[in-house]
């Protein structure tokens, strides 16, 4: 069945929890997806198996947020949101690979490689990034040309060179290094931080959103994005395996470059506080219609996992 309208909600009375909205989102990811059954079954049950392992959907409700924050109809931006998701993932799947973070653990299950081997992990990360990208263009009817390009850049340059590889390559150079407080900021604002800030944007852009409003919105992305990656740090440390899903005290293993390590808990948590105060202040203008993304932004501070 499909889901009603922004318009048709607000006539009702009452707009979507957070929760039917994950429901919505996971729905449209079934949709673009190959059926597990599909030839050769092997990469589309891959794909299948990291792509609904139980993610948070933090960056498809962004986007539909964003949208709802604008003023417009977060239906047409569905799509775009899945294909964020999907990057995500991709992105998700390379990382635990051994060459990289080497985990064997994602989501309380068995990452993509230990369960399909190190090749078809790698092939299924390649092929959920491709098909992010062919989803946005089977959906390019939606909004005009101009919206398109800008979305296709800003999703391109969050996810690559200019965003999460190059947080990744500076988190692997990092390993077992002293490294100073802007080197951490530039890992976790380009690793984790930028495909969270894009989304954001995507879901403004594709509305038509003002040139101001985008900027807004790009301010709340960012401060949202680093402060997930720090109680990110934060739960690796006072969390157990089974809360996490994965295995705790992995960063301190690995030496990785985290905020507990450089900063400390109690400095770290008051830095994810002061940041999400900050999103909330950069949505002031939007009013009421950017309480979603305030409630992500919570989400994103009380998390346990």
């Amino acid at each position: 069945m499909e889901r009603a309208s922004r318009s048709a909600r607000e006539e009702a009375g009452a707009a979507p929890s957070l929760e039917e909205r994950r429901r919505t989102i996971e729905e449209a990811l079934d949709r673009a997806l190959p059926p597990a059954s599909a030839w050769p079954k092997t990469i589309h049950e891959a794909i299948r198996y990291s792509l609904f392992a139980g993610g948070k959907r933090i960056r498809p409700l962004l986007a539909l947020a964003a949208a709802e924050a604008a003023g417009a109809d977060d239906d047409e931006v569905l799509p775009f949101a899945c294909a964020a998701e999907m990057v995500h993932t991709y992105s998700l799947i390379h990382d635990d690979l051994p060459a990289m973070d080497d985990d064997d653990l994602r989501r309380g299950k068995p990452t993509c490689h230990k369960v399909y081997g190190e090749a078809i992990a790698i092939l299924a990360g390649d092929a959920l990034l491709t098909l992010a990208f062919r989803l946005v263009a089977d959906n390019a009817r939606t909004a005009d040309l101009g919206a398109i390009q800008a979305v296709v850049a800003d999703v391109a340059e969050a996810a690559g060179h200019a965003g999460m590889v190059a947080g990744q390559v500076a988190d692997l150079e990092a390993e077992g290094r002293q490294v100073g407080a802007d080197t951490l900021d530039y890992i976790h604002v380009h690793k984790t931080g930028a495909l969270i800030r894009a989304s954001l944007r995507v879901g403004a852009m594709l509305c038509g959103a003002t040139a101001e409003q985008v900027r807004a919105l790009s301010v709340a992305g960012a401060n949202l994005g680093l402060a997930f990656q720090i109680v990110d740090d934060i739960l690796d440390v006072v969390a157990s395996s089974e809360e996490l899903g994965k295995t705790a005290g992995k960063d301190q293993i690995q030496q990785k470059a985290t905020f507990p390590a450089i900063h400390g808990i109690e400095a770290s948590r008051a830095r994810a506080r002061s940041l999400i105060a900050e999103a909330e202040e950069a949505l002031t203008a939007f009013g009421p219609r950017a309480e979603p993304i305030r409630a992500l932004g919570r989400f994103i501070l009380e998390r346990k996992a």
